[in-house]
């Protein structure tokens, strides 16, 4: 880990890293936000994952996550929405290539050997923190925005016993079924298929979830057509999932929408980590 930056926030410190990554094969920057408690131990992580266009810092900067966090000793990690720098394919459109890698592992070029984010954000990036950073690895949660929430949920349903909650601000629930979805599945895996294991209303339908869930998305959200919320909502009720999905008044996609809500989440993964 080399340090970027580090500021005192909230009696705690939010840094910014940077790590030489095998996973995506460059360097990766994070944020990472730990409370004053850190000082005394290790303490309870939630892990935000940002959406399109994002890097590490959209969330760190404008989600007010620091404040709530701080209230309940948890620590925050922003990790970057995809790998960059020269020799990183890219794409001319925002929701392909560079800020764009969708949380998965992809296989064919020329994206496979640099856009494995799924690797990165469940094996590399928790592997180097847990060693170096006083967090606790039985305390996890985790949460994302659009492309992010996409993530989190999925990344919860694949990877089952690692999260205590999972909550998402106005996730792509259906990606099978989106723009935002089979152009990048076809793109990164091949063929709009191989992404039914990387689509949240099909794991739903499919392995559940084991972990209480909480989603918030818009009313007047302009991407909304895109989110699958609705298709995804009846896959809770069939699967009977433990979950709170609210839909707000007049809320767009932006982040004054998940800033206003930020509170709600954390605290909803506080009680979570700390039972």
């Amino acid at each position: 880990m080399r340090t970027i930056s580090e500021n005192r926030c909230f009696g705690g410190t939010q840094g910014v890293y940077a790590h030489d990554s095998q996973a995506t094969g460059c360097e990766m920057t994070f944020g990472l936000f730990l409370p004053e408690e850190a000082a005394q131990g290790p303490v309870p992580v939630l892990w935000f994952l940002s959406g399109l266009t994002c890097t590490h810092e959209n969330a760190m900067v404008k989600a007010g996550a620091q404040a709530h966090a701080a209230l309940h000793g948890i620590a925050l990690v922003f990790p970057d929405t995809s790998p960059r720098g020269e020799g990183v394919a890219d794409d001319e459109a925002f929701d392909m290539g560079q800020g764009a890698g969708f949380y998965l592992d992809a296989t064919k070029e020329p994206w496979a050997p640099h856009f494995r984010m799924e690797r990165y954000v469940t094996e590399e990036l928790p592997k180097l923190l847990f060693g170096e950073v006083p967090l606790a690895e039985e305390q996890q949660a985790i949460t994302g925005h659009s492309m992010g929430g996409h993530g989190a949920l999925t990344l919860a349903m694949r990877h089952p016993g690692r999260f205590r909650s999972v909550s998402a601000f106005a996730p792509i629930c259906n990606p099978l079924e989106s723009d935002w979805g089979q152009r990048q599945f076809e793109g990164y895996l091949g063929s709009v298929e191989a992404g039914r294991v990387h689509d949240a209303t099909l794991l739903m339908a499919e392995r559940g979830l084991d972990a209480p869930l909480m989603i918030d998305t818009g009313t007047a959200d302009q991407f909304g057509d895109k989110l699958g919320t609705a298709a995804f909502a009846g896959a809770v009720a069939e699967r009977r999932a433990e979950a709170t999905l609210r839909l707000q008044k007049g809320y767009d996609h932006s982040y004054f929408f998940v800033s206003t809500f930020m509170g709600d989440h954390v605290d909803f993964h506080a009680e979570a980590l700390w039972a």
